[in-house]
């Protein structure tokens, strides 16, 4: 993903930037543990007296609360698991009861037609909640091609995205094992919330 405006990518708009990143740290949060260096940026955060900025602050609050090995143990318990995750972060898990079905599938049908490619070391299906983040943050900042337009990302979002991730990050936000996780569910949940509010507005 390139940074914003370097390498020849345009600047974003403010607003943009702060989804695309968010989105990228949902992202990384969601595909691996925060060590110290990055519990320690999450705990320097703030935010406004929105509900989304009380959600920054309340990642916060949980990064300066957390320890490296509680957070690397509670992700195992959340995702990944010996005999099985307590959540199972996939679209086709949500949409179907299974892993591997059609929403799969179509995604990877658009990631063709959008030039984004699986990466080599990643051996989770590509419909999992962190690889679509991800790709909403590289569609917005244009690490694929040109920025997505508007209606671009709309389109990737309402088919991908807004059919059952806030389901995901709700029951991230009530999972009995989930400690500094159940911040990042409210997060997501939050964040999803202004994204199709916004998106409905645009529309």
């Amino acid at each position: 993903m390139s940074p914003n405006g370097e390498h020849g990518t345009p600047a974003l708009p403010d607003e943009d930037l702060l989804r695309a990143r968010t989105y990228a740290l949902l992202a990384r949060l969601l595909a691996q543990p925060p060590g110290h260096d990055l519990l320690s940026a999450l705990a320097a955060m703030d935010g406004d007296g929105s509900p989304l900025g009380e959600a920054f602050r309340g990642l916060a609050d949980a990064a300066r609360s957390a320890s490296p090995e509680a957070v690397v143990e509670e992700h195992m318990v959340l995702f990944i698991g010996v005999g099985g995750s307590e959540l199972t972060p996939y679209a086709s898990y949500y949409l179907t009861g299974f892993l591997n079905e059609k929403p799969l599938a179509d995604l990877r049908g658009d990631m063709a037609r959008l030039g984004i490619a699986r990466a080599d070391d990643v051996r989770d299906p590509e419909d999992h909640i962190a690889a679509l983040c991800e790709m909403m943050s590289g569609l917005i900042f244009g690490a694929f091609d040109a920025p997505a337009t508007l209606d671009g990302q709309r389109a990737f979002y309402d088919r991908h995205i807004a059919p059952w991730a806030s389901r995901f990050f709700a029951d991230l936000e009530t999972s009995p094992s989930a400690a500094f996780y159940r911040a990042v569910g409210t997060l997501g949940r939050r964040f999803l919330e202004v994204e199709g509010q916004a998106f409905a507005m645009a529309a």
